[in-house]
């Protein structure tokens, strides 16, 4: 599992990630019960479903409630279909004979849905380009904020870049960020060119001997095809300098908008080479199933995820351990 920063990002000193077993497991606990917190309306919506469920006999009406109570979930219909099926499978093999066991082959086969490429984040390169995108609204300047903070902590020196040239206070926002990190940001006024900005920002990452330079992109409408020619504009500018970046695009995608955000991270996919999804206000929405659909049928890999306000409610994504935590023992009135 990993809940440690440290073991997030690829090309963090060996020695930021010594860390004592006493501190690891503080943080382990910590981390799965913030993980709980930002569940619970996920989990609550799921409890009055499976409360539903009478377990007497696995025929084609309880594997049908069950799959209705996943798609409920927005674990979305292709992700149901195929743990429905490896629930049944396992259930004629002998392996599910009470509920217990239904909820323990639900957390196991619903974590294996999960992407298996690569959740870190490479910052090996110097500087490390990462990309940030997705709509407005979706959180990426206070996600880009967070992250900066979490490399500020492991030694790395992160540069910020204020591509959002248009929307109302994105500059701002990313302005604030910076003073609170205490990390630069590269900008300009609002409504200048966000190539020239990007340029500029590498330019000024080169030369200050900057670790990671972490670029905000504008968001408005996934479905405005001038928004996508944008991106693919500033990934041309960034090549320039930097022939083999972005090494990361982040989606963010804001869980609270359920298939919505499918359908956004299948646009976005085509249009860059996203390489994770960072899944926000996860605590606000009540079809966490989400972070199933997204990256199963997707095959994208979840990064992070967000599940409060703090710095520290942002947190690396663990499939197993966001299956222990949405399919928990209160499912079954534990």
């Amino acid at each position: 599992m990993t809940q440690n920063w440290s073991e997030v990002f690829v090309g963090v000193e060996e020695g930021a990630r010594v860390e004592p077993p006493e501190e690891k497991q503080r943080k382990r606990r910590g981390w799965f019960q913030q993980l709980r917190e930002g569940l619970s309306k996920s989990r609550q919506a799921l409890q009055q479903q499976f409360s539903a469920i009478i377990f007497d006999q696995l025929d084609d009406e309880f594997w049908e409630r069950i799959e209705e109570t996943l798609i409920y979930a927005d674990v979305g219909v292709e992700s149901t279909v195929s743990i429905v099926e490896q629930l049944e499978q396992a259930a004629d093999a002998g392996e599910i004979t009470d509920s217990q066991q239904l909820l323990h082959h639900l957390r196991t086969i619903t974590a294996d849905h999960f992407s298996g490429a690569d959740a870190r984040i490479d910052v090996s390169k110097m500087p490390t380009v990462i990309l940030v995108v997705g709509v407005n609204g979706t959180g990426k300047t206070t996600t880009i904020g967070k992250i900066a903070w979490h490399l500020k902590q492991l030694g790395k020196e992160p540069l910020l870049v204020a591509g959002d040239t248009f929307r109302a206070a994105a500059i701002e926002q990313l302005v604030e960020w910076g003073k609170r990190v205490d990390c630069e940001v590269i900008h300009s006024e609002r409504g200048a060119d966000p190539g020239a900005v990007v340029f500029d920002g590498i330019a000024a990452a080169k030369s200050r001997g900057a670790d990671v330079v972490i670029v905000d992109t504008a968001g408005r409408l996934h479905t405005q095809v001038n928004l996508m020619k944008e991106l693919e504009k500033i990934v041309r500018v960034i090549r320039k300098q930097v022939p083999d970046a972005p090494h990361e695009t982040l989606l963010t995608i804001d869980a609270t908008t359920g298939q919505n955000g499918l359908v956004q991270a299948r646009l976005f996919k085509e249009a860059v080479d996203i390489t994770g999804v960072i899944l926000t206000k996860m605590d606000g929405t009540a079809k966490g199933g989400i972070a199933v659909a997204i990256s199963h049928e997707l095959d994208l890999p979840l990064k992070l995820i967000g599940t409060g306000e703090k710095m520290e409610h942002l947190q690396p994504f663990d499939a197993g351990g966001f299956a222990e935590a949405l399919f928990d023992d209160t499912l079954l009135g534990g």
